[in-house]
This record gives structure tokens, sequence and C-alpha cells, in this order.
């Protein structure tokens, strides 16, 4: 972490920065938050990066380069392929962005120390990047000590990983590690759902969805949803509230957002990192992003900034969704 610092100091000495969009130190130890340093002594007093930075800085950057100088921004592997889309949708300036692509050994899930009985965290060692990433040692604020598995506690995400290669940036530091086992497949939730009858797919999301409390906390996180005024912040609506569970209000709020990010999203995960309900919101995007590979061909979001979408490019060879679909899943 300490290497993260003085390049960040470095490069804010000699006017090549004039701010740093970073993790910032939380009041617990498993609640680091995005902040913005624009000193050093800020950088050495605040700065963290370890197994809970799990947020993708790429969405802060829409403001940042609107902002007079460059910013610096750390970006994990997985993050890059959020900002090479935010480029071709013309949501950032490339030009006011300072890239340095960190290493990542995978991200930690407070809910699942949580669900060990090890919630209230006082300290917690072994999930620094220069640590082997194997063994962490928790001690809770009753005086509870525990070893146990990093691969216990990751992000679902990081099982799944795309890569470990930074798809744009402007130096790297730090090596990363392969958290992907052997044989992982993504899409795995997606064709048990897909496998479900129409009536049991229904009860399944409408259970999950039911228990939203429309804090938005997906939709300001994720990086495609960039619109700078949301349809559902309109108060001549009842959107802005929580719905009575049986209405279709959560359905309506979920289904038209992940129809909004289609073909844009890149799998990164967010919007279930900050579900305070824990809703897999992520299965959405990637039912679509199945969807989208067997009518279209492979596509991955993010991964260039200037081959055009599945859905906002056309060929003579396109297919029909309906019959598409049928045969490619046979």
């Amino acid at each position: 972490m300490q290497e993260l610092i003085n390049r960040a100091k470095e490069l804010l000495a000699d006017g090549t920065v004039v701010r740093v969009l970073g993790w910032k130190k939380g009041d617990l130890p498993y609640n680091p938050e995005p902040h913005i340093f624009t000193s050093a002594e800020e950088l050495e007093k605040d700065f963290i990066y370890n197994g809970f930075c799990g947020a993708n800085l790429s969405k802060y950057m829409i403001a940042a380069t609107k902002l007079e100088g460059k910013t610096l921004v750390f970006l994990k592997p997985c993050d890059t392929f959020s900002f090479n889309q935010l480029i071709k949708e013309h949501q950032v300036n490339r030009d006011n962005a300072y890239i340095i692509g960190v290493g990542c050994k995978g991200k930690l899930d407070h809910r699942k120390f949580a669900a060990m009985g090890l919630g209230d965290i006082a300290e917690i060692s072994g999930i620094e990047l220069s640590d082997a990433c194997d063994r962490i040692h928790v001690k809770t604020i009753y005086g509870e000590e525990k070893d146990i598995d990093y691969r216990d506690v990751m992000l679902e995400r990081c099982f799944f990983c795309k890569t470990k290669e930074h798809q744009i940036f402007d130096e790297k530091l730090l090596d990363s590690k392969d958290t992907v086992a052997e044989g992982a497949d993504r899409f795995e939730e997606v064709r048990k759902i897909e496998a479900m009858t129409p009536a049991e797919r229904y009860a399944f999301f409408r259970s999950e969805l039911s228990k939203c409390i429309r804090c938005n906390a997906c939709r300001n996180v994720c990086p495609a949803c960039n619109c700078r005024h949301c349809v559902f912040d309109n108060t001549k609506y009842d959107t802005a509230q929580k719905a009575n569970a049986d209405t279709f209000e959560e359905n309506m709020f979920h289904i038209i957002r992940a129809f909004h990010v289609a073909g844009r999203c890149t799998d990164c995960g967010e919007c279930s990192r900050v579900c305070p309900q824990n809703i897999p919101l992520h299965l959405f995007n990637r039912k679509f992003i199945l969807d989208a590979d067997d009518l279209y061909g492979e596509f991955q979001a993010g991964s260039d900034t200037t081959t055009p979408g599945p859905l906002t490019a056309y060929t003579l060879h396109d297919v029909e969704p309906a019959a598409g679909l049928e045969r490619s899943r046979g």
C-alpha cells in the first residue's frame, strides 16, 4: 500500500495530477470508502488499499474528469472495463485521467464475515495486497479471535473474475493473484434460473425483489447508470418511494434498469455488493449478457473503447431474437 501512496505523492508534487481518487479508511476496518485526496499529508493519514476496497472507482471519474487538471485514479483490472465503457459513451474525459492499474487478489464481502458470527470486526490481518491472501486473522470487538480462509469470505464476483489484466492504464503497480477456480462458470446461476418453469422464475425474482427498499444504491453505484436525470427521481410518480410488496413497483424498477444497461453492463457486480438487502441484482444483468452472447456472438462490454455494442450495431445477419435464442440454446 505504501508504494501506491508514494507514487501518488510524487505525481501530486510534480504537478502531473491535482487530485487523487482512491479509498479512504472508514470508521471500521471493513468499510473503506471512495475519496478524493488533494495533499500528501491526507494520503499518508487516510489512504488505504486492501481486501475490503471493492468499490469500482470508474463511476466517480465522470465528475472528476470534468474538473480542471488531471485526476489520478486507482483502478483494479475489473474496474478498467467500466472506464473503457464510459469512454465509449463519452462520459469521461480520458485526457483528464491518470490511471494507475493496481493489482487485485480478490475482494472481501463483509456479509460473509457476519454470517460466520464475525460481523463486529475490531482488527483484521492477512488482507493486504502484500499478504498471501490465503488466511485471515480476525479479532472482534468482543475479544474473540479466529482464523479463516480468504476464499471463504470473497465477493461472489471475484470467483468469476474476467481477467487480471488491466484494459487501460498509464502505469501499473503491484501484482494480482488469480482467484478463479478451475472450471468456474459465471453463468451457472443464470442457467439454473433458466431451467426453472416460468412460474418458478417469477416466484424467485418476485421473492428477491420484494426485499427492495428503494434506496437506489444499485443505481447510484452503477457505472452504466450515468444519466444526469433519472426517470425514477421524478416526484410526479410514486417511484421515489418504497412500494408495497404486493405491487409491481420493485419489479418494474429493476427490470427497467436492467434493460437500460443491457449491452453496456461490464458485470462489475457493484449493484449486488452495495445492496443492503442482499438481492442478487447481478443475475438480471448476467441473464442479459448471456442472451446477447447467444444472439450476437460473445461480447465483453468495456474490453476496448471502439467496438460497438451488440445493441448499438446492426448487420444484415442479425438474428430474430426468438428464433436466434432457440437455435443457440438448442
